[in-house]
């Protein structure tokens, strides 16, 4: 079959060499060997930090593949929340932990699983534990699911939809996938192949089980999530380590348009998936990219506190340093006293002594931006991204 010969079928698993993935090597060779010279680099820069460091740039990226992974599919979850429990599992010491609801711990403990446990065999009962952990009510919203267990197909066919519900007639079928009843069969050979040793280059499998998976739709929900923790998993492979330094999830986030198109694109040609290979690395190239403006703001914020580490002077208190890292960690916006006020949890008056002994150390400076209200600014950042220096 060629590239496009799909011919009385509508998707590829229809095919009758289905799953006999093929791609041109020839064609891969430069972005694979762009990839690797990215990942070189970033690799280099980490081993001339100290471990501190590096924990601090792998729970950066940990906490936006979780944040990200779980917008691609319409969640928001609470950024410090997502931090805290990340760091609380790693190890890694941030100061005061935030309030960790099960959700959070669920999408945590599958991807922390799918990377710090990359050489663990992939099970049918391992792939049910993350999903057991990415839904612990047994509902996704308000419509209950069948949780730790493949898809029955009891209300219809899986497909993915677009258009206002309770109209079908406006709504648009992107993709369907195999029927309930083969997935006994599909999901056994799906994981055969992925613990073998099948051949391909470590990034092309780490690319044809995201899409594999993601073909498949083993899950009532939760498939995206699960296939691109798939796609990690076999990344951390290919990068032989459990710590992780960028974000696939988080990459492919900023790229979902495109990501939603490509999968919809390559589901309806032929079995050659040459173009989603070359797409995903690609967007692979930009998340190890993305690791390197990361590291920076890593290292600008361990540079900050080097600088304002006065021998003989009075460390600030756990209010200062608490605010310090928010406006270090990139949150935008204003920081005035009665901001301050709210977040530290302290009276104005606090407040206000706190500012005004930063003031005079020289750790803040009066921002420059008019409003009602004085706000303040880090300074001497120096080299540090301007995203960083401000507080919402």
């Amino acid at each position: 079959m060629k590239c496009g010969d799909n011919t009385g079928n509508t998707y590829i698993w229809q095919a009758s060499d289905w799953p006999s993935w093929r791609f041109d090597v020839a064609a891969l060779a430069q972005p694979l060997a762009n990839v690797s010279r990215a990942q070189g680099l970033l690799m280099g820069r980490l081993a001339d930090v100290g471990m501190a460091l590096r924990d601090q740039a792998s729970l950066s990226a940990l906490t936006d593949d979780v944040i990200k992974t779980s917008e691609m599919e319409g969640e928001q979850l609470n950024v410090l929340s997502v931090r805290s429990s990340i760091a609380r599992r790693l190890g890694v010491d941030i100061g005061a932990l935030a309030p960790v609801d099960r959700h959070v711990e669920g999408v945590v403990e599958m991807v922390l699983d799918a990377t710090a446990h990359c050489d663990a065999p992939i099970t049918r009962e391992r792939l049910f534990g993350w999903h057991a952990a990415l839904f612990p009510t047994g509902y996704a919203g308000l419509v209950r699911i069948n949780v730790g267990c493949w898809r029955d197909d009891a209300t219809g066919p899986m497909q993915v939809i677009s258009g206002p519900l309770g109209h079908p007639s406006r709504q648009r079928v992107h993709f369907e996938a195999p029927p309930a009843d083969r997935l006994a069969t599909e999901t056994a050979r799906f994981l055969a192949w992925a613990n073998s040793t099948s051949g391909e280059p470590a990034l092309i499998k780490a690319g044809l089980a995201h899409l594999w998976l993601v073909t498949l739709h083993p899950f009532d929900d939760g498939n995206g999530r699960i296939a691109r923790a798939i796609g990690d998993l076999f990344l951390a492979r290919a990068d032989g380590s459990t710590q992780r330094f960028y974000s696939l999830s988080a990459q492919i986030q900023r790229e979902r348009k495109a990501y939603y198109d490509i999968l919809e694109r390559t589901q309806k040609t032929s079995l050659d998936v040459t173009e989603w290979l070359a797409w995903f690395l690609h967007t692979l190239h930009l998340a190890v990219d993305q690791a390197q403006h990361t590291l920076n703001a890593v290292l600008a914020k361990a540079q900050f506190w080097q600088r304002w580490a006065t021998p003989g002077s009075a460390p600030p208190n756990e209010r200062q340093a608490k605010l310090i890292n928010r406006l270090l960690d990139g949150f935008d916006g204003k920081l005035t006293s009665s901001k301050w006020a709210a977040i530290a949890k302290c009276s104005p008056d606090t407040a206000l002594r706190d500012i005004t002994d930063l003031l005079a150390r020289g750790v803040l400076q009066k921002s420059e931006a008019g409003g009602r209200s004085t706000s303040y600014e880090l300074s001497g950042l120096g080299g540090a991204s301007p995203s960083v220096s401000k507080i919402g």
